[in-house]
Order: C-alpha cells, then structure tokens, then sequence
C-alpha cells in the first residue's frame, strides 16, 4: 500500500475490527487521522536488515521450525516480518515495528507475528519456542505507544498478537460490577458493550485514549482519571501462561467452581498476582475487572494559574484534598505549553525557530484561545448528586482562590472542540481520542515520556519541574509536563515529542531522558513505567542493597523461565542465557539494542 493510499483509506471500525473505533468517535477519528498525515513525511523504506532472526537460531532452523508452527495454528496465523514497515497510525498500527521508535526503525523488531485464538493454543506457542530456544514477545494489542509499542525488546524474537484472536468479553455481571475479559479487549470495545446491554449503572475507568487494551495496560500498572483510576487496583483474577507453558489462575480462580473470581483478587497464600505486572513472567490470556458504579451526577471543573512559581503552593493545596477526596478523581495539572499543543496544530504555527519555544510566544498563542493564557491548568470532575457537589466544589474554590490569580474557568464558555470536554468525557468514563492531537506538534510526531513518581508536596514539584526544564534548554526539546495526582503520591509525565524521521531529534530525545532519569534517581524518583530502550537504566536505578530486588527478579526468572525464552530484557530482566552479554542498553550502548548472542544451552 502506498503512503497516498494509506492516507485515504478509512479509519477501522470497532464492528468490523477488535481494534476498531466506535461509530461515535468515527468523525473525530478521521479528522485525527488526517491531522497526522497531513505533517507526515516518512515513508515506506526499502528493509535493510533481512532477515531478522533470533539470537543463536540459525536461518534454516528457524524456517523449519515457522512451518511447524504455521502446521499448528494455520497458515494464516504465523507470518514471518519480511516485508517494508508500515507505520500506520494510532488505530491502524503496526505488530512489526515501533510506530514510534526512537532507535532506527529495523533495530526492535520481531522476526514472525503469530495469532493464537485461545489459552491452548498460546500453550502451543509457548512449548514451541522452549523446543526451538526462540524468544517469544507477547503483545495484547501493541498500543503501548511512547513506552515501545508493538516491539520485542530482543530483535528477532516472535511476536504473540493476543489482540486479534482473542478479544472476547467472557463475562459482566451487572450485580457485582465486574467483568472478565481477553486480551483485545479495547476500553472502547468494553464501554460498548456495557451500553449495548443497557447497563446504565457500570462505568469503566478509560485512560487518555481509549483504544488500547485493557490488560495490557493494566499490567504494565497504566492509569485512568475516576476514582478507579488505579487500574492494576482494580483488576481481580488473572489466567497466566507461564513459561514453560503451564496454566495457573491466581486467586479465587485456583478454587475449582469458585464463583469470586472477579470480586475477591487474593484467593489463599501468598498472592501471586504482582509478578505478572511488568515483568516477563507469564502472558496474561484473562483477566477479571472490577467496574465503578454511576455515581449519579458529576461535574467537571477547570482552574488556570497564572505563574510557573504558583506550583509550589498549588501542590500543597492539591495535597490534603486529594487524600481526604475531596479531589475524588485522578486530576491532571497540565502546563500552557502542551495546553496549545493539545489543539493539534504543529509548532511551526506558532514559532519556526531553532530551540525551545520561547516562553512569550507560547504565552500569547495561549492568551488568544478560549481558556486564554495561564501557566497551570488543572482539570478534575466532582461525582455525586448535586448537593453533595456543591459542597465538595465550593471547598475547593475556596482552596484554589488561595493562588494569587487563580480562575475557574467558565464551561459555558467553552466551544464544542475545547480540550476541557475530552478531560470531561474521559473522567464521566467516556473513551475518547483527542490525547492524540498533540503529537502533531512535530512533523511525522512521536512522543517518549519521562514518568517518575514522587510525595504530593510542593518541594518535590518544584524540583522535578525544575530539572525537566534544565535538561529540556540544554538539549533543545519543548517542555510537556503534567502532574497526575494520585491518593499519596503523584507522576510527573513529561511528554518528549519527536520527528521520528529525524535522527538527530531522535538522538537528543534519547541523551535527554538518559540525562533526567539519572538526575531523577539521584533526588529519589523512580520511573513507574518506561520506554522498551531505557529499562535498564531505570531497573538499574532500583539498586538498594546492591542490588537485591534486581537480583531476586532474576531468580524468579531462572526457576519459571529456564530456557530464557519469555520476552527476555523486559522491564530490565534478564534470563541467565543473556546475563554479562552485552544485552543491556544503557548511555553507552547508543541505538545497538543487542548483545553478543547467548549462552548455548545447559547439558542435562
């Protein structure tokens, strides 16, 4: 398909696709999609590292070993990733690539995708790989984008699509506001299905956009804006496939006939639930979720701050509020400058010079929209009935109003197309897109965040905002911060967005976040959650004790994964095969993603 052609081509829809958009958002997806090919240069390129194999398979092993796979599961199932690299776009993205990589496109790639349709046959799958010794990287639907996406972490390993096989919503019980889901389960996909059947009284926390799957971003410990918003909180009841490819539930889900699965997360003994989130210990083929009740009214509400040196104070607003609810839901504090990004025009609307932008030009874009020009923007949303709002709400004026300059903003004022409603819909637990917007900000945009966490005080703010911009002026990249304010601690997203067409951008986005991630664990923020080419530098950060949380993944590793074959390197684990090899990525490495082979088998 030529770029022209992939321009023009509709965007999928959920009734034809499992990672299609709903008919409601379907205008609004278009016009997204032509945002984004409008500045779009980058095209198809001419593979120049074929073919892509796994670490210590030689070619003609490899080859017999995809036609015994393809004999299990069907020809159309197994494809081996031999063709150009087409990036797509959000709802039409790729398994064979990151759409937005920050490395040279052919570095993280898969060597074959494979589709299973079922728990068994991911089983197949997985005893096949012990057998042949390939890595396998389990996707659920690939829309992890700004931490990797689709990508292995291991060039040439095979790449398990769960998404488009096994999307099924198995179960909602209306009584218990639960349900149980398959890995393609999108939140978009869910929220319809609730409709569908009329549940008026679920809701779903849905994260900035919607169309990505709900375990995948559960397990990788993503986030959601309702008071549900802690979504690996709230999730009750897994179904793993562990590595050598036996099936476990964990919980209540080991209790033959139980009928908790979905309502009660702990079972008896130890709780084994954790080591399935961000770690390269199983695939997750279910998943249990608890659901929010309607909370029958909410309100949003939206206050601007006029200086950057009002974030001292605001945060120690921010903090008793939130801890005692009255700030019910996961709220973001958004700074000016992604506020105009967040429109979706490019930057060369505003300023076409060399660096950061200047600071008086983004104030005087900012003045000219209809929020006009501030510093901070906070955007919440009260639940409840009216009377129980009014109070909640008129606290928190009262505590805002301490800022010198601070505003409440008016929504009747606001037009349609104001980012305030997709902040409104999407803490109502209401998917949306419009997140997609910003990233427009540069030609052929992409983005790579920066996640540490810190206390909710005003000190730690400060000094993390403070060292983000530092950086920022020294490697000429814009300042995207947000803080997302949990019940006891907050994270600090910083968005870095990129040409990924532009290797020296991408050069200075990667020496940036080496650079603040390092400063970050010096003052004692960790990342929660990072991109597939920094999670070595961040694991290597969690080092108290020389080390032994380290250490002791890597044990768990060894006894579950003997033969190293579970998405080896992720979220910095190594099996032992691939230990003192070479493999980590650190400042050092550069783009080269891979190590000196691995270790030949153990004799038994």
């Amino acid at each position: 398909m030529s770029f022209q052609d992939e321009a023009q081509c509709d965007v999928p829809r959920l009734s034809e696709k499992h990672s299609g958009i709903p008919d409601f958002l379907l205008e609004k997806a278009r016009a997204a999609k032509a945002g984004i090919f409008e500045t779009r240069t980058k095209q198809k390129t001419a593979r120049s590292r074929l073919p892509a194999l796994p670490p210590g398979v030689e070619e003609k092993i490899f080859n017999d070993a995809i036609d015994e796979l393809s004999k299990e599961l069907g020809a159309d199932n197994v494809e081996k990733n031999d063709k150009p690299l087409r990036d797509g776009w959000y709802m039409d993205h790729p398994n064979t690539h990151d759409l937005m990589t920050v490395l040279d496109e052919e570095e993280l790639v898969p060597s074959a995708i494979v589709y299973p349709s079922s728990t068994e046959e991911v089983q197949t799958i997985v005893r096949w790989a012990n057998k042949y010794l390939i890595p396998i990287s389990p996707i659920s639907m690939g829309r992890n984008f700004g931490y990797g996406g689709a990508a292995p972490r291991v060039r040439g390993s095979v790449l398990i699509d769960l998404g488009r096989r096994m999307n099924k919503i198995l179960d909602i019980s209306p009584e218990d506001y639960t349900c149980l889901i398959e890995p393609g389960v999108s939140f978009f996909a869910l929220y319809e299905e609730i409709k569908a059947k009329g549940y008026d009284h679920l809701w779903v926390d849905v994260p900035d956009v919607g169309g990505g799957s709900i375990i995948g971003n559960t397990v990788d410990r993503g986030v959601g804006y309702t008071p549900y918003g802690d979504h690996w909180a709230c999730h009750a009841g897994l179904e793993v496939v562990l590595p050598t490819g036996e099936v476990i539930r964990t919980g209540m889900g080991a209790l033959p006939g139980n009928n908790t699965w979905q309502t009660f997360p702990y079972g008896f003994g130890p709780y084994s639930d954790g080591i399935f989130s961000q770690s390269n210990f199983g695939i997750v083929t279910k998943m249990g979720l608890t659901l929010m009740p309607n909370p029958g009214g909410f309100e949003s509400f939206m206050y601007t701050f006029q200086k950057e040196e009002d974030l001292h104070q605001l945060i120690e607003i921010i903090r008793p509020l939130r801890i005692s609810n009255i700030l019910e839901n996961v709220a973001q504090l958004r700074h000016v400058t992604q506020s105009i990004a967040a429109r979706g025009r490019p930057r060369t609307d505003f300023y076409k010079g060399e660096g950061v932008i200047p600071k008086d030009v983004v104030h005087k874009a900012a003045a000219e929209f209809p929020v006009g020009d501030h510093s901070w923007a906070y955007y919440g949303m009260s639940y409840g009935p009216a009377h129980i709002r009014q109070h909640k709400l008129a606290i928190i004026d009262a505590e805002f109003k301490r800022v010198p300059g601070a505003r409440r903003v008016d929504p009747a004022t606001l037009p349609a197309d104001e980012y305030f409603w997709s902040r409104d819909r999407v803490a109502a637990g209401i998917p949306e897109i419009d997140e997609l917007r910003w990233v427009n900000w540069m030609p052929n945009g992409a983005h790579i965040a920066f996640s540490p966490v810190s206390p909710i005080r005003g000190a730690d703010a400060t000094k993390l905002f403070e060292l983000a911009r530092r950086r920022h002026d020294e490697f000429g990249i814009d300042l995207f911060p947000a803080f997302c304010v949990g019940l006891r601690e907050m994270h600090l997203i910083v968005e870095l967005v990129f040409d990924r067409a532009n290797a020296a951008q991408r050069k200075a986005v990667m020496d940036c976040l080496r650079c603040l991630i390092d400063d970050a664990a010096a003052c004692g923020y960790g990342e929660y959650r990072t991109h597939l080419v920094l999670m070595d530098q961040v694991a290597g950060t969690y080092n108290w004790n020389d080390g032994a949380l380290i250490k002791f993944h890597e044990k768990l590793k060894d006894a579950l994964d003997p033969n190293g074959i579970m998405a080896p390197g992720r979220c910095g684990i190594w099996p032992k095969q691939y230990r003192n090899r070479g493999w980590e990525m650190t400042k050092e490495s550069g783009e080269n993603s891979q190590g000196d082979g691995v270790a030949p088998p153990e004799k038994k």
